[in-house]
């Protein structure tokens, strides 16, 4: 057979396939991958640090930070649910000005992770003075606003379930923010859409979401609830379809970035979450059953994108095709 012919029968050649790209940049940040690590599930950072290579991460978010150290609720606070878990610390931490001074030098010796700080607070004045607190310090990549408190001003109402409050807080503290701003938005509403669109039109850079669902769990035998404070936040597996829909309703009503949580345990999922429009997701729950859980999923995610040959993440964000 001539040269020519073999030519003719051959397959056509294949592209070379260089590898995936997995970084990703919205809000002036830049992520060596779309995985972080959630609040209130990594502690500080410094504590997985010897069980889980950090710099393997996108990076990660520190537990929620007041004005003031706060103790938390008294136990029991955490149940395990058939898929998830129940949990109602208090937000217990160290306050800002400890953070600063006794976390984040620590953390800033971690140069290759983007570390973000939690902030809440029952005032928008404790919002305000908490972040200016933070302002001092150096290596925090961004703030991310925790607005499921309940406004003590307003009677216990939440800042993430009245659009009205949730505009103002996330204006005031956008006022006095030095650094980026990312939204965490509660669940617990009618209307994501409407509270994504609030935290959008008041100066949001991003919106995190899912927070905690309010559930609660009792006792048969006791005949009392499992959780010292009766009410707890569900997270875990058991809400991921809910927290993909919210996801999905809310990256398809603003223009801002959307990073998505809830139930998250395999590189699947955050495939998932990314096709329905979030550009980085957060890992939360599943560090608690596996300490290194965030960590496997990056490996989970890259396997994942190689073989399916994926130039670059940033490529599955609203990737999600209609119809069957």
């Amino acid at each position: 057979m001539s040269n020519q012919a073999q030519g003719q029968n051959a397959p056509a050649a294949r592209t070379r396939y260089t590898g995936t790209d997995f970084s990703v940049r919205f809000a002036g940040l830049t992520f060596k991958n779309p995985i972080l690590a959630a609040s209130g599930t990594f502690g500080y950072g410094v504590e997985f640090e010897d069980i889980v290579s950090l710099d393997r991460l996108g990076g990660f978010v520190v537990k929620g930070l007041s004005r003031e150290p706060m103790p938390g609720n008294p136990p029991p606070r955490m149940f395990e649910t058939a898929a998830g878990m129940l949990n109602s610390i208090g937000l217990q931490n160290i306050g800002a000005r400890a953070f600063v001074d006794e976390k984040l030098p620590i953390l800033r010796k971690k140069r290759n992770i983007a570390v973000i700080a939690n902030v809440f607070g029952y005032t928008t004045k404790e919002y305000e003075e908490t972040i200016k607190i933070l302002n001092e310090g150096e290596g925090i990549a961004a703030y991310e606003l925790n607005v499921s408190c309940p406004n003590t001003r307003h009677g216990g109402i939440t800042f993430g379930s009245d659009p009205t409050l949730l505009e103002e807080v996330v204006y005031c503290a956008k006022n006095v923010s030095r650094r980026p701003l990312i939204v965490k938005l509660s669940p617990n509403v009618t209307s994501i859409p409407r509270m994504a669109r609030a935290a959008e039109s008041a100066g949001a850079d991003a919106i995190s979401l899912v927070n905690t669902f309010v559930a609660m769990a009792i006792d048969a035998e006791t005949r009392k609830p499992r959780i010292s404070n009766i009410v707890a936040g569900l997270s875990g597996p058991a809400i991921k379809p809910i927290a993909l829909r919210m996801v999905y309703e809310a990256a398809h009503s603003v223009d801002i970035p959307v990073i998505g949580m809830g139930g998250i345990t395999t590189g699947e999922d955050v495939i998932e979450f990314m096709l329905a429009g979030a550009a980085a997701v957060q890992v939360g729950t599943a560090n608690y059953f596996d300490p290194c859980a965030t960590e496997r999923i990056v490996g989970d995610l890259e396997r994942w994108c190689i073989e399916h040959r994926v130039k670059s993440v940033t490529e599955l964000t609203g990737g999600l095709e209609s119809g069957q």
